[in-house]
């Protein structure tokens, strides 16, 4: 069972996500939240494994509250999945920094937001496409440029296949992508993901997206996750994103 805790300062959209998710099989809202205050506690009492974290709350907002959650080792299994109605750079950012495990706007799909949860649950990364092309965006258009010295230095004790591991989760790949594409089994994939969080300090793969754009180890024009690399509905291979 997956036990979710919805925070949001609107009753109707509170009402709907939980009637939403509750009629899933397998998927459980176990507290509701009006603001950031309100879901620390409730994630402290039930120990979730998902918060669905709106951004702008009273009292403790959204990225402050994803802040504390993600910096309380008793809260070490809750996931933070940010929903919103803003797509601005610095929500999107900030968010992730604070300890988001994914981010999506709020008009998506139903389906969308359960798949949103169960992939958080399993601790995948989950960025709306729109959210990667914004930040390959920001990388390009405000971050100011990374040396080789300062990218050697964040990369040392990665190996090369970890290297490139990387590389192809910041695209947006799923483990099974990543074997196929490198001819390698997907145990060997979830071991080296494994590695890269551990040597780099991080809880999930979104954080290794991150990462990797700041890092400039993904370039502006591969866009929406991956999407290129899987063939288009003629069966035909998309180009592929440019990448170091």
């Amino acid at each position: 069972m997956i036990r979710v805790v919805v925070a949001d300062d609107h009753a109707l959209v509170r009402a709907g996500f939980s009637v939403l998710l509750d009629a899933e099989p397998g998927v459980e809202v176990v507290g509701v939240a009006t603001n950031g205050r309100e879901a620390i506690e409730l994630a402290r009492a039930h120990r979730p494994e998902v918060v669905l974290m709106d951004i702008r709350m009273p009292q403790v907002d959204g990225i402050e509250a994803t802040r504390r959650i993600a910096a309380d080792p008793a809260l070490d299994g809750v996931r933070v999945l940010i929903l919103t109605t803003f797509e601005l750079d610095e929500y999107i950012v900030d968010a992730l920094r604070a300890g988001a495990s994914g981010f999506l706007i709020k008009d998506a799909p139903p389906e969308e937001l359960i798949r949103a949860v169960r992939v958080i649950d399993a601790g995948e990364a989950l960025l709306a496409p729109s959210i990667t092309r914004r930040l390959l965006d920001l990388r390009a258009r405000t971050l100011p440029p990374v040396s080789t010295a300062r990218r050697d230095a964040a990369l040392a004790g990665i190996t090369a296949r970890e290297l490139e591991v990387l590389k192809l989760v910041a695209r947006g790949l799923s483990n099974l992508e990543i074997a196929q594409a490198l001819d390698v089994a997907p145990s060997s994939v979830k071991t080296h993901v494994g590695h890269l969080l551990a040597k780099l300090g991080f809880n999930d793969r979104v954080h290794l997206v991150v990462f990797a754009y700041e890092h400039e180890l993904v370039r502006p024009g591969s866009v929406d996750a991956g999407e290129e690399d899987r063939p288009d509905a003629a069966g035909r291979d998309r180009p592929r994103p440019s990448i170091r």
